[in-house]
């Protein structure tokens, strides 16, 4: 059934339209133009008076982990998920909680074996109800690298060994690579500094990565692992805790995104007490040079992506929102935090069909009482969700 939302502030995923209206049919955007010269397939349509209300593209959390729930304890959860039936429940729990908060599209990096790879086929075969899925499969990590005891990654040494398993995963369903460049917070006895894969893997990873036409992140905390990734051509840059000033100035020239994860940090500096004491230590530690590493992304002119890092501590699903208004706490406007989990997300996930609410796209749109352009924590607060044309969440105005 086509819809047709009248008279409305339109944030279209760049720019800001006023008394514009927006027409949905057949899953897609079939016109976004003002009000007043609304066409006639409009007047047609179901009409949702949207006066004093504003709509946005469906949001886009580029960095998520639908195996895990955010529990205190990330390797006990771990351990927990005793084979792939129970994780797939949890995946498929956690993905639904997304389009309650207005995320309309993810990229999972990192599960337990190819469980969110299928539970993303089965979304799109509409099987089950949750966002559009982008899913690395497992991710990649050195012999006793980070991850390597949470299930979430496979150990792998050498070029020809990196490359055989980015083809590996890519047989199993993987729809976007994640590689681990350096050491992380949530792993005993490796610093987060520490740099793990060699050029020469990382280079191997990214080219088969990309002959594949996959997407590829790195997670990478240390400034010389950063550097290793950016120069082997990875397309983003998950964390960048530790980001220098050339780090800054590659990302720009090579066109990197960086993906900060604010909440990760929050979630776990805000419970330090409540996480084991070694992720407690680093997350602390961590707290002020990432935020100086954000500014210095956004001075710099990175392109930053909205990723959460959604399932590690006290960092729920459907946190998308609450990483927006992080974003705008640590310096960013509130017009680019709102692009970077619209149309600069979509630009990274190479998703032409969503983070924007023009002509031919999917109808994948947030509507807000208040204007998160203006007010930025508004896009805590959808009043109504959908995805490719339906109402997926609330639908009262």
């Amino acid at each position: 059934m086509a819809t047709y939302f009248a008279n409305a502030t339109v944030f279209d995923g760049r720019r800001l339209l006023t008394k514009a209206g927006v027409l949905t049919s057949n899953g897609t955007i079939a016109w976004v133009g003002p009000h007043a010269r609304a066409p006639r397939e409009a007047h047609a349509a179901r009409e949702l008076d949207a006066a004093g209300k504003t709509l946005t593209p469906g949001l886009i959390d580029c960095h998520v982990h639908l195996c895990f729930d955010g529990s205190a304890d990330f390797a006990a959860e771990a351990r927990e998920a005793v084979n792939d039936t129970v994780v797939a429940v949890k995946a498929i729990l956690n993905a639904a909680r997304q389009l309650q908060h207005g995320v309309t599209t993810v990229r999972d990096l990192g599960g337990r074996n190819n469980v969110v790879c299928e539970v993303g086929r089965a979304i799109d075969r509409g099987q089950l109800v949750g966002p559009r899925v982008l899913a690395a499969g497992r991710a990649l990590t050195i012999t006793g690298g980070h991850g390597h005891n949470v299930g979430f990654a496979r150990e792998v040494d050498g070029p020809d060994a990196v490359r055989k398993a980015v083809r590996e995963e890519i047989r199993a369903g993987a729809t976007a690579i994640k590689v681990i460049a350096t050491g992380g917070v949530l792993t005993p006895g490796i610093t987060y500094d520490f740099t793990a894969f060699t050029p020469e893997e990382m280079a191997a990873a990214v080219d088969e990565a990309h002959k594949w036409s996959r997407v590829i992140g790195a997670h990478a905390i240390g400034p010389a692992g950063i550097l290793v990734a950016v120069r082997a051509g990875v397309d983003s840059i998950e964390h960048g805790s530790m980001l220098t000033a050339e780090g800054a100035r590659l990302m720009k020239e090579l066109g990197t995104f960086h993906v900060p994860t604010i909440s990760a940090i929050r979630g776990m500096v805000e419970n330090a007490g409540e996480i084991p004491a070694y992720a407690a230590e680093k997350a602390v530690a961590l707290s002020d040079v990432a935020r100086d590493a954000f500014r210095r992304s956004v001075r710099a002119g990175v392109r930053l992506a909205c990723g959460t890092d959604a399932g590690t501590p006290f960092n729920p699903h459907g946190n998308a929102p609450h990483e927006i208004v992080s974003m705008v706490e640590w310096g960013m406007t509130p017009l680019k935090a709102m692009q970077s989990a619209t149309s600069g997300a979509a630009e990274l996930l190479r998703m032409p069909n969503v983070g924007m609410l023009v002509e031919g796209r999917a109808a994948d749109l947030v509507v807000y009482d208040d204007d998160p352009v203006e007010q930025i924590e508004a896009v805590t607060k959808p009043t109504l969700v959908m995805k490719a044309g339906e109402v997926v969440a609330g639908g009262s105005f």
